[in-house]
């Protein structure tokens, strides 16, 4: 195999591997979009109208469109390089740029403003406990919101067990929700030796957490387009030198 084909081969490689990934983060903005029983149900009753904290809701729209975006990248890179396509081995090289111009923008954004999403949410934490206070256990979207988002970060209320203290759900059943205790029933004696840690907390911890993982897979991403738009602007020279 010659160096054009070598060529070839890991364009194909890696075109193959972006196009796959289209697909993956594609299927998980419809999913974040389709799954009202996500975490993001509750970020809806935080604030109404258009504060910054609502915005994080448009992350699903934003998956579903670097999904595809993506797919048409692998598209354009695979059938260029198999073709011999000058201009779609140039308009893959194009999109790729601007993409990896937009994700080092990116990077710069969450790096600056991270800490002041933490603390937006922090501040609208005081709309949620008051939904849980006089909503759960009497609406039927909120109350299956809050029971997911419990069971899956094994969390209680928005900071704690004291979010549901004189609630409209304590008052009427004298009970706190089971996710609260680690034994049962739960009721005031338990839920205070159990020391379940809120919801809010529970999400900070688990991103910090993956944080590490996150910055692996972004900095794997953008050695892969590097490397992509190394090997689509060669081929594209060594097509025009025929």
């Amino acid at each position: 195999m010659g160096c054009f084909g070598f060529l070839k081969f890991m364009m194909f490689i890696f075109n193959g591997i972006i196009f796959l990934a289209g697909a993956v983060i594609l299927g998980l903005g419809i999913w974040v979009k389709v799954d009202s029983s996500s975490l993001g149900g509750i970020l809806k009753h935080i604030e109404n109208g258009s504060s910054p904290l609502n915005q994080l809701l448009n992350v699903g729209y934003l998956l579903i469109v670097v999904g595809a975006i993506l797919l048409i990248m692998g598209f354009l890179g695979c059938c260029g390089a198999v073709r011999e396509s000058k201009c779609m081995l140039l308009l893959f090289f194009i999109i790729v740029l601007i993409i990896f111009i937009a994700e080092v923008a990116g990077a710069v954004v969450v790096l600056v403003f991270s800490p002041l999403a933490e603390e937006l949410i922090r501040k609208g934490g005081e709309k949620v406990v008051e939904d849980l206070k006089t909503s759960y256990g009497l609406q039927s979207d909120i109350t299956t919101i809050w029971n997911n988002t419990m069971k899956e970060f094994k969390c209680c209320g928005f900071n704690n067990y004291t979010d549901f203290m004189n609630s409209s759900f304590v008052n009427a059943y004298n009970m706190y929700p089971e996710q609260c205790c680690k034994s049962q029933p739960c009721n005031s004696s338990n839920v205070s030796s159990s020391a379940v840690k809120g919801c809010f907390p529970a999400l900070v911890e688990f991103v910090k957490k993956n944080a590490v993982v996150l910055g692996a897979v972004a900095l794997g991403i953008a050695a892969l387009e590097i490397a992509a738009m190394v090997a689509s602007m060669t081929m594209y020279c060594k097509i025009s030198s025929k």
